[in-house]
């Protein structure tokens, strides 16, 4: 059975950083691109930043490019995006997926297992 937990989020004032996790299990976790996406209450589910299998490809939504990092441990099985210079509107529930194959696009429909979700507040 396939699981992903994300963990780190929590409240965090405006200008602060954050580091989310994601664990997973029950996949070969080298074979797959890692996505993070968020959801804001009201809003569609949008693609934050996703990492290919190697590491080598980084993609970032541009609502977050240049304050987020976004990396992966094969050894471990995780995945992990850290955010700087957090802002009210990067309050959201946030999501890891993973997507088999190569790459980590924007394509929410491509990702083949989600995690439940971990709640990110941003306040002023």
């Amino acid at each position: 059975q396939v699981k992903l937990v994300e963990s780190g989020g929590g409240l965090v004032q405006a200008g602060g950083s954050l580091t989310l996790s994601c664990a997973s299990s029950g996949v070969t976790f080298s074979n797959y691109g890692v996505g993070w996406f968020r959801q804001a209450p009201g809003n569609d589910r949008e693609y934050v930043a996703g990492i290919s299998t190697t590491g080598l490809t980084k993609l970032y939504a541009d609502s977050v490019r240049g304050r987020s990092s976004v990396a992966r441990d094969n050894t471990k099985s995780t995945g992990s995006l850290q955010m700087n210079s957090l802002k009210l509107e990067d309050t959201a529930v946030y999501y890891c997926a993973l997507r088999q194959g190569i790459q980590a696009p924007a394509t929410a429909e491509s990702y083949d297992y989600w995690g439940q979700g971990i709640q990110v507040t941003v306040s002023s």
